[in-house]
């Protein structure tokens, strides 16, 4: 983690020392090298270490990046028990640092970027997952209004809202006519699913959004960019989706033998997480997965307009980029398999 260039640490100092007198003096510095939306950062000060978490700087793409959302929620879940970071501070003044962020306490543990998790022994990847799957249900059964978040988002159908978000996120960031998006915005908005019940949804739940213990279990949820309420099966559709996903190094698990791994099946992900949330089973995932290979196809549009805009946060944006016509071709042919002609 170099120390990084894009922060006024002095700015910053004097804003912790007036604000969170009680982090001491800010030390030193280090940016994450994961993560293509919200910069995020180790902060070290004399009382231990915090995570600061901002907006990217430059022109945004509306709704989008908003990090005083993400503290909002934060500071909601973090008192049900659910394994989130302490939220501590948020500073609405772009004046300071040149952007909005907020700070965090700093979880220790272990987080997993290729979901093979070859660096664990075979016997202890199973209960990896399964505390995945077990923590995801836990957030889809609390109550969104008994926890002060029932106007967390706009009432009414949360894939409809969904995709026509998306789809107008697309066209702000559009610099290529892709005949699959064509055809995902003209088939998607027909084509909408029931929804039957309204969660707190995370929106990007993978595991690399994970920090575990030493004992296999999930102690926090990081990136809370896309969370809303809206449908956990959708949700879990979005998790689902590294079953069908090739292997590539990242979440993707398909062509794994996972038995050999030790690694659970969807089925048996999908049954789990169905006995965790009271369901006697899921609609086919096929349209999910379309929708959400859609939303991915968005948001890495939008980051290919920060490359070329000049305000990509990550060293890898450009390469992240290329996918968004990969991406865009992977969801029609799921759209297909649900339906699509």
């Amino acid at each position: 983690m170099p120390e990084p260039h894009d922060l006024n640490q002095v700015a910053l100092a004097h804003w912790i020392d007036a604000a969170c007198p009680a982090l001491g003096q800010v030390t030193g510095i280090e940016k994450f090298a994961g993560g293509q939306s919200n910069p995020t950062y180790r902060v070290r000060t004399t009382s231990g270490d915090v995570v600061l978490r901002r907006k990217p700087f430059g022109p945004l793409l509306p709704s989008a990046h908003a990090v005083d959302r993400e503290y909002r929620l934060l500071s909601a879940l973090h008192p049900t028990g659910f394994p989130v970071p302490r939220p501590i501070a948020l500073c609405e003044d772009e004046g300071v640092i040149g952007a909005v962020f907020y700070l965090m306490e700093m979880v220790e543990g272990r987080t997993f970027w290729n979901g093979a998790l070859p660096e664990l022994p075979v016997e202890a990847r199973r209960p990896h997952y399964l505390s995945m799957i077990d923590t995801m249900a836990a957030l889809h059964s609390l109550d969104p209004a008994a926890i002060g978040l029932s106007d967390f988002a706009p009432p009414g159908n949360y894939i409809e809202r969904q995709v026509a978000r998306w789809t107008r996120q697309y066209r702000a960031a559009q610099t290529d006519d892709v005949a699959e998006v064509e055809r995902l915005i003209d088939w998607l908005p027909q084509t909408l699913p029931a929804q039957d019940r309204v969660s707190v949804i995370h929106g990007d739940y993978r595991i690399d959004n994970l920090i575990y213990g030493d004992d296999g279990r999930v102690r926090a949820v990081l990136d809370w960019e896309l969370a809303t309420l809206g449908d956990p099966v959708a949700d879990f559709a979005y998790l689902a989706m590294n079953w069908a996903m090739p292997q590539d190094g990242r979440s993707g698990l398909a062509g794994l033998d996972l038995a050999a791994q030790g690694i659970p099946t969807m089925d048996e992900a999908t049954a789990r997480y169905c006995a965790a949330t009271g369901r006697d089973g899921l609609p086919n995932l096929n349209w999910y997965f379309a929708y959400n290979l859609f939303r991915l196809v968005g948001i890495v549009q939008g980051i290919k307009k920060r490359v070329i805009d000049g305000n990509a946060s990550n060293a890898g944006a450009a390469a992240m980029a290329e996918r968004v016509v990969p991406l865009a071709k992977a969801a029609w042919a799921q759209a297909k398999l649900a339906g699509a002609a």
